[in-house]
């Protein structure tokens, strides 16, 4: 468990490190994992407390923000948004450069954070609030890869298939997301949904599980209309504070 808790913090800290703004480290304690939480926090307070001048309370982080780093909950049927280094079977058929998206129960998966980046060309400014309706990337921390999808089946339910692509974050406009909600910005506690910008589908979960080797995962697949299976809602994670310049 400890190693699993090492590798995870060991990426949580190089983006603490480069950022310039003060950060907040949110972490919700579930009823499992408790030694791997409870290890990851105190480091990562620990190292917050050191490189940080001034440390915020939760309510300063109202809103999520760009470059922030965080897990999304699908509250329908309670997974997170999740990928690895596995390859897509079927499908569009270029297993070589798409990487699976799946859905998890397990809260403390560390690969399930995933990194709020601007458009392709036009990166938003760290700390800023993203707004409702803004076009955004979804870079999945560990392998950096971006959330995508386009015109191709996804393998069980055959919706619209959403895969993670690209290399070190570069990747095409399949790799687009209009934030869906009803503020003027993206609040921490509501229901958003991600709408993809080529195609329009909605980020969907369905409840179809994979068997080997992801055995147990949920289905992430694009859907054309917006439902409660398309609901989500930012979780755990790192909140990057808006600047006070």
């Amino acid at each position: 468990m400890l190693l699993q808790a090492n590798r995870m913090l060991a990426r949580l800290c190089s983006f603490i490190m480069a950022a310039n703004e003060d950060i907040f480290f949110n972490v919700l304690q579930t009823s499992r994992s408790r030694a791997i939480v409870k290890y990851t926090y105190l480091l990562v307070t620990l190292i917050v407390f050191l490189t940080s001048p001034l440390l915020a309370s939760p309510k300063d982080f109202k809103y999520v923000t760009c470059g922030s780093v965080l897990k999304l909950l699908n509250p329908m049927h309670n997974v997170r948004l999740h990928s690895h280094e596995v390859k897509y079977g079927s499908g569009s058929g270029q297993q070589s450069v798409l990487q699976s998206v799946t859905g998890v129960e397990n809260a403390d998966d560390g690969n399930s954070y995933w990194v709020i980046r601007g458009k392709t060309d036009a990166p938003c400014k760290r700390g800023n609030p993203i707004k409702c309706g803004s076009t955004l990337r979804l870079q999945h921390l560990a392998t950096k890869r971006n959330l995508h999808s386009h015109y191709f089946q996804s393998p069980i339910s055959h919706n619209q298939e959403v895969s993670a692509f690209g290399e070190n974050g570069q990747g095409d406009e399949g790799d687009h997301w209009s934030v869906v909600c009803k503020s003027k910005f993206w609040e921490r506690q509501d229901k958003v949904r991600f709408k993809h910008s080529a195609t329009k589908v909605y980020l969907h979960i369905t409840g179809d599980q994979f068997g080997r080797p992801i055995q147990g995962q949920r289905e992430v697949s694009g859907y054309s209309y917006p439902e409660t299976g398309n609901e989500w809602k930012a979780m755990e994670g790192i909140y990057v504070k808006p600047s006070s310049d």
